[in-house]
């Protein structure tokens, strides 16, 4: 937790330092924003290119992992295939939700910017509306893994890595068990990249903010505050649909549950990290009157498959970038985007910031520049925090709900 807030601090030292540098330039030295725009943005360059680097080896190693210990599934039976069903409904309802309020609300239209890329606005815009269903089934298939991971082809990735996943859930655990801890430990170090990699992040929100007020002025902190009310709007929207789901379910135990999780609530709402409850969620639904077996298979897989506050910010955050680069996307080319979130959020875990990782490769992926992720970066401290409650309230619900539906929901509760 300290880490994080120091985190926090730097990143907002670094928002600072880059709109009084920036605000300089703009308002003392106009002859001299092209040049500065162009080197102090850089370092937001370097920030990008190292998320970049891990994008292929984190999407691979979690991916494999998960559905590899999805063998799992085949003991429980039922139990698996009716917590699946959820998380699947439950990541469309999500997905739906960012992209239907993003649309509405259009938060990245109070401003643009200029595409910063070595390709032109027109050429970025002309090739985003040419992905046709032929350019979708070759970023599907790969032809080489190693081609696609050199290129960082995520769907592609995700093919080999499903199919990889599931031969090794198929073999027997007696000769996949190494390998699969091997996975384990490789996605747990690039895991620990990521932590890393987020302490250049201050750096590079100062690039890119500096580079943003130097050429824009201070308009775009309307952008900002306009972007935290419609986020925020968005999720109120998708805890009271959670929270219906889940009182059609479990009824009036519902209040109980939240009464159980309000500390895993309020810990992951600090901590950024939803992770970071695990087994303190673990225990307190085990009180609530969960099953242990049900809640030993549903909570792991549900940190891998089931988080709704991070895969709504996705589509929100791919669009509002977008909209803030004025790239209008047809609502096909939304709904191909949502499939492609679908797929490529799964199996990244829980810890802070880990789904920017995937919202750079679906901005690539689409011809959104993914330098803009750098603009959200100072207030995305702020959207985590609901997202990381979202997350952990959509993992109790589903654990409940299963061992509801289960018949082994105790009715009375327990202390351990």
């Amino acid at each position: 937790m300290k880490g994080q807030n120091k985190l926090f601090i730097a990143i907002i030292i670094g928002l600072v330092l880059g709109v009084i540098m920036g605000g300089v330039v703009h308002t003392q030295y106009p002859e001299s924003i092209d040049s500065f725009s162009k080197n102090i943005k850089l370092l937001g360059t370097v920030f990008i290119r190292l998320v970049q680097m891990i994008i292929a080896p984190l999407v691979f190693t979690t991916l494999v992992v998960g559905i590899a210990k999805m063998s799992d599934m085949r003991m429980i039976g039922r139990v698996g295939t009716k917590a699946m069903l959820w998380f699947i409904s439950a990541s469309l309802v999500s997905l739906f939700i960012g992209l239907i309020f993003v649309n509405w609300l259009e938060p990245g239209h109070v401003t643009q910017l200029p595409i910063q890329d070595h390709a032109s606005a027109e050429d970025l815009i002309k090739s985003s509306k040419g992905f046709s269903m032929e350019d979708f089934v070759k970023h599907i298939f790969p032809k080489s893994i190693f081609e696609a991971f050199a290129t960082n082809e995520v769907l592609q990735i995700v093919v080999f890595s499903i199919m990889f996943g599931v031969a090794l859930a198929n073999m027997g655990e007696e000769y996949t068990k190494p390998i699969i801890k091997a996975f384990d430990i490789c996605a747990h170090a690039i895991l620990k990249m990521v932590g890393y990699i987020m302490w250049v992040a201050p750096l590079g929100v100062l690039g890119a903010i500096a580079a943003v007020v130097a050429t824009n002025g201070f308009e775009i902190f309307k952008v900002y505050a306009i972007y935290l009310r419609d986020f925020f709007f968005a999720l109120a929207v998708l805890w009271l649909i959670l929270c219906v789901v889940g009182y059609l379910i479990i009824g009036n135990r519902l209040f109980e549950l939240f009464r159980r999780i309000k500390e895993p609530l309020l810990i992951a709402f600090s901590t950024t990290s939803s992770e970071a409850v695990f087994p303190k969620l673990v225990e307190e639904l085990e009180r609530f009157g969960c099953n242990n077996r049900v809640v030993s298979f549903i909570l792991p897989l549900g940190y891998s498959f089931n988080l709704d506050g991070s895969m709504m910010y996705m589509t929100f955050a791919a669009i509002f970038i977008a909209q803030i680069y004025g790239i209008d996307m047809t609502i096909g080319q939304q709904i191909t985007m949502l499939l492609v979130l679908m797929l490529t959020s799964k199996g990244i875990a829980g810890v802070p910031r880990a789904s920017l990782v995937i919202i750079v490769a679906t901005c690539t992926m689409f011809g959104i520049p993914p330098e803009g992720i750098a603009l959200i970066l100072p207030i995305d401290h702020f959207c985590d925090m609901g997202r990381s409650m979202t997350n952990v309230l959509g993992n109790a619900l589903a654990t409940s709900a299963v061992s509801k539906w289960e018949g082994q929901l105790d009715h009375h509760g327990g202390e351990l």
